[in-house]
């Protein structure tokens, strides 16, 4: 399979504006604001960049992508500078599907209102974006406490958040209609504690649980429902794919083509595709069937996302700053 990979095209080129910490602060009276397509704007007026121009960039430590049906766009989030460095830098871009630039600072034109310090998972359900973020991690003295943040698919606009103490980080989240959001901890320490191992469940309202922990989850990363409403699970410390049943009870363990996994995407027909951000493979996983590898060599191959529109995977490079494109409607390597 031929897989498309945008990288920043030289250096200057990458990033349309500077990053937040960069920026001249706004008014403290500023209203939040969503940033428009790219274009300019002169004396008050905004003009769409002309059609034959082609822009790429606008990614900076992407971990995750979702697909937005209605503007039939990507949605890249994007972590920016680690906290330690320049904290509430992440932002959130628009990405067209042959990897140009829609709009380069939908979420983080402006600070106004908005915090999204490092942001992880994301998700789209009930009109917003869900996103996995944390606070704190400025210092070795001030520890990472999880934070769901929720933003407006419409306007973009923050829309609620919901602190989780019991949780120092979140990697990727999966959100059911109702609104309660499923979210793996990867975990870890030295040497490695398996108790930190986790799944929760939070409502709605904001009532964290442990639904798993521990064995068979061994650094639990990419999360997603089937087709049956089960919980499926990627592990980053073996090749894992684990099926859990809503209560948390082991359904059916199948097997990527590679360990070190991180994405997951789960299609209608329930073939399953898996990246490994270890390894740098996608598996195709068909029902009741074998995995296949049907890209290799991605770097850093982190939390996919399924774009319908085109029919292909997008596959955020963290620290690449970039994402990949692997089409599914071609023949696997």
């Amino acid at each position: 399979m031929r897989s498309l990979l945008y990288l920043p095209l030289a250096a200057g080129l990458v990033y349309s504006m500077p990053t937040y910490a960069q920026q001249a602060p706004a008014p403290e009276d500023a209203p939040f604001a969503a940033g428009q397509p790219l274009g300019i704007t002169t004396d008050g007026a905004f003009t769409a960049m002309s059609d034959n121009v082609r822009v790429f960039g606008a990614i900076v430590s992407a971990e995750s992508c979702s697909y937005d049906e209605t503007r039939d766009l990507i949605v890249a989030v994007n972590r920016g500078a680690e906290q330690s460095q320049a904290p509430n830098d992440g932002f959130v871009s628009l990405i067209n599907h042959d990897g140009s630039v829609h709009t380069s600072l939908w979420i983080g034109v402006n600070r106004d209102g908005l915090v999204l310090n490092q942001p992880f998972g994301s998700d789209i359900a009930g009109g917003k974006l869900y996103v996995a973020d944390r606070d704190g991690g400025t210092s070795d003295d001030d520890p990472s406490v999880s934070v769901l943040r929720m933003f407006d698919m419409e306007t973009g606009a923050p829309d609620g958040e919901i602190p989780v103490e019991e949780s120092t980080g979140f990697n990727d989240i999966e959100v059911a209609d109702d609104g309660t959001i499923y979210a793996t901890q990867t975990g870890g320490g030295e040497p490695p504690d398996p108790t930190t191992y986790r799944v929760f469940k939070i409502t709605p309202e904001g009532e964290a649980t442990v639904l798993i922990e521990g064995e068979p989850l061994n650094r639990p990363n990419g999360i997603a429902f089937d087709g049956d409403g089960n919980i499926v699970v990627v592990n980053i410390g073996d090749d894992a794919v684990l099926t859990f049943s809503p209560d948390g009870e082991l359904v059916t363990t199948e097997h990527a083509a590679q360990a070190g996994n991180d994405g997951l995407v789960i299609l209608e027909d329930g073939t399953k595709y898996v990246s490994s951000v270890r390894m740098g493979g996608v598996s195709r996983i068909p029902p009741g069937g074998e995995a296949e590898l049907i890209a290799t060599a991605i770097p850093s191959a982190a939390s996919m996302c399924y774009d319908a529109g085109a029919n292909q995977l997008v596959i955020p490079m963290n620290p690449n700053n970039a994402l990949a494109f692997v089409p599914l409607d071609e023949t696997a390597p």
